[in-house]
């Protein structure tokens, strides 16, 4: 793992067109067009993993410990959202990011996510033993 390729306050952008496989949609049906809270968390993650991507090694693999999204505003289908993935913190195999995600200059949503870096061969070992 590189430590030291980012430091506190680097930062990551990411574009996400929102599309209807974006929306909430449950078993139910569809809640509402816009998008949906889960999805925008999933993007929030991939926002904070580009660090991730950088930071590891070929042996190694970035698993998600914590997401935390205060969805504040809703974006419609077609919306371009713009996702900034702060660093917040780096120690030992662990990163932590605030992310903010925009409409224009309208904030839909920000929040923290932290993943750990951690070699694949003792994640295989780990998924193995659950089952």
């Amino acid at each position: 793992m590189i430590v030291d390729l980012f430091e506190i306050g680097s930062q990551k952008c990411f574009s996400k067109i929102v599309e209807q496989a974006d929306c909430a949609l449950f078993n139910s049906g569809l809640v509402h067009p816009v998008y949906a809270t889960f999805a925008l968390g999933r993007d929030a993650e991939w926002a904070c993993r580009l660090f991730v991507l950088e930071m590891k090694e070929d042996q190694e693999e970035g698993i998600g410990t914590f997401l935390n999204i205060n969805h504040e505003s809703p974006a419609l289908v077609g919306s371009n959202v713009e996702f900034i993935a702060t660093v917040k913190s780096i120690q030992k195999n662990e990163i932590i990011c605030s992310f903010i995600a925009k409409v224009g200059n309208r904030i839909i949503a920000e929040g923290e996510q932290g993943q750990k870096i951690i070699a694949k061969q003792k994640l295989e070992k780990l998924f193995e033993g659950l089952k």
